[in-house]
């Protein structure tokens, strides 16, 4: 196919918005796209013997399918997922799988390895497009793909699977697979950095390849998680300084930066620090990707949370999290919801059944609709890692608000923080301790932190935020929380001795456990009480 000149998909995506932007105002088209997703991919899955043998059945309505089938981990799909590595066809979706994605295995020491066939990559594409014309939808306009767009992302490098045999297998970064099937006018018009600086594994060497290779581009757009935008925006503004194009922000070396797309990590810890770095007139526009789909995108102010993708190939599922509980999926599958039996105001694990062949998938994220009417969700955490040693079931979306709030009144910038129980000896065998907060804060600031100060405050946030906090607090079963104010560095040790340094890693907020904490204590010697 040839790459026709810049100003023919320019003219394309005008129309393209007008189009997404009627789709945007049908406001109840939602349950009517997610009855036809279900049905287009039970066809396909009851032809593949793990979905058959399960009892999927084409034609079966969704009410025989929410009895049948339990939602399923991770790693109850290991098996099948091993045997499609291995070539064999017509396991959990039809045919061969060719590409796997590794996850950034922020929730467990090793990441996940997901199938990603045809279909499954047709359905990024389309949300990966939508989400865009969201943006253009609410900027008014299409200039931002004027200029080229700026993606930071961990090596898209793909490893052929040497369990795969005759069959070729690849596996990798999601951005890798997405990169080796990027249309050509969009690696010619649009993409950057390039392939090969977007190959390269180390970070380092990688951030200053971006900056060599885009200092003098038209950036319109940059998308990556907030620390890592915010690392390659020092170096930038370092190469800047030794120059003659001199800035304080990105606005200064690029004049058409005018998107930066967000996803990964809540932005409130790095909202104020990122608006300095990018510039005054950027607008963020925040997504909600992950290795097994696209779930949602902003289409309209942050506070009204993200646009649901109903359209994009998935179908949606949500299970309330007072009554999730992992060791008893299989029994919990009635209690499952379509996006029509949910309501606004309460967290829900979501699950997904997607064009890879995952059915009743749980995600491991935790969402909170903030309407319905059209369906806009908000990420408030994973369910693994939520902070329930003493029954508080405090969610991250939590801690940041509480942490967020403190360093705001106080003018204190935070760099990175993590949150762990902290066990207490107990005469009557019940559970009794703390939360342990490891905090890093960006020095500099005109008001000295101190961690006694710092913990009242985040308890009253804490207490605010969340009544099974407050009662547990009461009843003395956890006790005011402890602070400890790490030296710059700390969680950059940890991540890079973890091997997550850079790329789409990200620092886990909380832990039920003392794995991270108990790691940080050793980098900072020191002690727990």
């Amino acid at each position: 196919m040839p790459v026709w000149p810049k100003k023919f998909y320019t003219f394309g995506t005008g129309l393209q918005s007008a189009v997404a932007e009627w789709r945007l105002r049908q406001k109840r088209g939602a349950a009517t796209a997610q009855a036809r997703t279900f049905d287009r991919l039970i066809t396909q899955l009851a032809t593949t013997s793990f979905w058959r043998e399960a009892g999927v059945e084409a034609g079966m309505s969704y009410e025989n399918f929410s009895r049948r089938l339990a939602p399923r981990t991770y790693e109850q799909l290991v098996p099948a997922i091993e045997r499609m590595k291995q070539g064999e066809s017509d396991v959990l979706w039809p045919g061969q799988c060719t590409f796997f994605a590794e996850s950034s295995g922020t929730t467990t020491d090793r990441p996940k390895c997901l199938p990603v066939t045809d279909p499954m990559l047709a359905h990024f594409r389309q949300a990966g497009r939508d989400s865009l014309l969201f943006y253009t939808v609410r900027a008014r306009h299409t200039g931002v793909f004027r200029g080229r767009h700026l993606f930071l992302s961990g090596s898209t490098a793909l490893t052929l699977l040497a369990e795969a045999g005759t069959h070729q297998a690849y596996a990798g970064d999601l951005s890798g697979i997405a990169t080796l099937n990027r249309p050509a006018w969009n690696e010619h018009h649009l993409y950057e950095p390039g392939t090969a600086v977007a190959q390269m594994a180390d970070w380092p060497a990688k951030v200053d390849a971006i900056v060599a290779r885009t200092a003098p581009l038209d950036i319109s757009l940059l998308a990556g998680i907030p620390n890592w935008v915010l690392v390659l925006a020092a170096a930038l503004r370092e190469s800047s300084a030794q120059g003659k194009r001199r800035t304080s922000h990105l606005q200064g070396l690029w004049p058409n930066l005018e998107c930066y797309i967000h996803s990964g990590v809540p932005l409130g810890p790095f909202q104020d620090e990122l608006r300095l770095a990018l510039g005054p007139t950027v607008k963020f526009h925040e997504v909600y990707p992950a290795v097994e789909g696209f779930i949602a995108a902003q289409d309209s102010e942050a506070v009204a949370g993200l646009r649901l993708m109903t359209g994009a190939g998935l179908f949606f599922e949500f299970l309330p999290m007072t009554d999730f509980d992992e060791a008893r999926l299989e029994q919990l599958g009635a209690r499952v919801v379509p996006l029509t039996g949910v309501n606004t105001g309460v967290d829900y694990a979501l699950l997904l059944t997607t064009p890879a062949g995952l059915v009743r998938y749980v995600l491991g994220d935790i969402v909170r609709f903030i309407s319905t009417d059209p369906p806009r969700l908000i990420y408030v955490g994973r369910t693994k890692l939520r902070l329930n040693a003493f029954g508080e079931q405090v969610i991250e979306k939590e801690l940041t608000d509480a942490l967020v709030a403190v360093c705001q009144r106080r003018d204190w910038t935070i760099v990175s923080f993590h949150v762990a129980p902290l066990f207490a000896n107990s005469l009557t065998g019940q559970n009794r301790g703390r939360h342990e907060w490891w905090i890093e804060l960006k020095p500099g600031t005109s008001i000295t932190p101190t961690g006694p100060q710092m913990a009242t405050e985040l308890d009253a946030g804490l207490r605010r935020l969340n009544a099974d906090y407050d009662a547990k607090r009461k009843g003395g079963s956890l006790e005011a929380p402890f602070v400890r104010l790490v030296m710059p560095g700390v969680f950059k040790h940890w991540l890079s001795y973890r091997g997550k340094w850079g790329g789409q890693h990200k620092m886990p907020r909380s832990r039920n456990d003392r794995v991270i904490a108990n790691e940080l204590a050793q980098v900072t010697n020191f002690a727990s009480d």
